[in-house]
């Protein structure tokens, strides 16, 4: 589920962009185009990038590390730029819940707004918890979500989380541009969190994922920016419309549910 880009070993580009085009890809699923941001990087941050990119080479070539390096020609980025950076891989056998920790403490560290963009949402307990402390001790939490998504399955799964968070105060916003797919958090226009992991159980634990935890405002307020660009095609989801929602629907959510840790 990666999706790295590093070029002559100096630049890097990662996020949630999948080699397709947005006007072309899955037309026929009635979402309309899927909405994407990548990152450019350049430095130090660009070594960890690459090396997670050669290793997925070896995974699946065999190929011994030293010969895919000379062959490509790959040396040590140079340190640039003010921005701390770390790069998190995960994937089984990786790094066991190191996302997962980081995620959250992300979460914990919100002490004034909290906005979050993924365009499936199936956590586990713990992030449901972390979002729900969050609105609890008066963090402004948002969650951008896409309104409609290609996964009949994952569409209804996800919803059985509304209730939770809205009783909680989070504030949940439904995009209506396309199928919002960008990974991101942004913390109190301070820290970042941004990527190819999805808010879903198969992110966290199954999918091999690259993640960004940025330490720099000047980015996170950029982050905040585009963030501030899907608010603005999107509708707050009205608590008391939400819980009079028919019967059936709550069933089927419900019922989902209990497949979450395969979607």
């Amino acid at each position: 589920h990666r999706k790295i880009v590093v070029i002559d070993g100096v630049a890097a580009w990662t996020g949630s962009m999948n080699l397709v085009d947005p006007r072309y890809f899955k037309q026929d699923s009635g979402v309309g185009e899927w909405v994407d941001a990548m990152v450019r990087l350049e430095g130090t941050v660009v070594n960890p990038l690459a090396a997670t990119q050669i290793g997925d080479w070896i995974l699946e070539t065999g190929e011994p590390v030293q010969k895919l390096i000379d062959s490509a020609g790959l040396g040590r980025a140079r340190p640039t730029g003010t921005a701390n950076i770390q790069v998190v891989p995960s994937g089984p056998g990786e790094t066991g819940d190191g996302l997962l920790q980081m995620l959250l403490g992300l979460i914990n560290a919100a002490r004034q707004e909290l906005v979050l963009t993924t365009p499936y949402l199936v956590p586990d307990d713990a992030v449901i918890v972390a979002l729900r402390g969050a609105a609890g001790r008066g963090v402004a939490v948002t969650l951008i979500v896409p309104e409609k998504v290609d996964s009949f399955l994952t569409r209804y799964a996800s919803r059985s989380y509304y209730d939770d968070l809205l009783d909680a105060g989070v504030a949940i916003q439904l995009y209506r541009g396309g199928l919002l797919h960008t990974k991101s958090l942004s913390v109190d226009g301070t820290l970042s969190m941004f990527g190819t992991v999805n808010l879903d159980m198969r992110s966290l634990w199954l999918n091999y994922e690259v993640v960004l935890f940025i330490y720099h405002a000047e980015f996170a307020q950029a982050l905040r920016s585009l963030q501030q660009t899907y608010l603005q095609q999107s509708a707050r989801l009205d608590a008391e419309s939400w819980k009079a929602r028919p019967a059936r629907e709550r069933f089927l959510e419900n019922t989902l549910r209990l497949f979450s840790p395969l979607l």
